[in-house]
């Protein structure tokens, strides 16, 4: 059964930075998809950045600011957030998805997802 549990949310104000972390079980993840997604109410899943086999791929919203890594040593991804707006407040999810097809950024790709961590940004 895989599971993801993701975990780093919390408050920080403007300008501050948060890592968050996906712990991924149940599967060898490594040539898997991995992404992160984030929502706020009333909005689809936004795409944030996804890790596909050896290359990784940013919203344009977050490109310099946001990065994505991943350790398959022990199918861990995390999301490196800096430079924190208010428009980043929202519910970050990880997901995975079993093939590296280019619709990495489309969240109804993905097979599996995490519970959500709430990242709040205060002005």
């Amino acid at each position: 059964q895989v599971q993801l549990v993701e975990s780093g949310g919390g408050l920080v104000q403007a300008g501050g930075s948060l890592r968050l972390s996906c712990a991924a079980s149940g599967r060898t993840f490594s040539r898997y998809t991995m992404a992160w997604f984030r929502q706020t109410p009333g909005v689809l899943r936004e795409f944030v950045a996804a890790s596909v086999g050896g290359s990784t791929y940013c919203a344009a919203s977050v490109k310099g600011r946001f990065t994505i890594s991943r350790d398959n040593a022990d199918d861990t991804m995390y999301l490196q957030m800096n430079s924190l707006k208010p428009g980043d407040t929202a519910v970050y999810y990880c997901a995975v998805k079993r093939d590296y097809n280019s619709d990495y950024d489309r969240y109804l790709a993905y097979d599996y997802w995490g519970q959500g961590t709430q990242v709040t940004v205060s002005s």
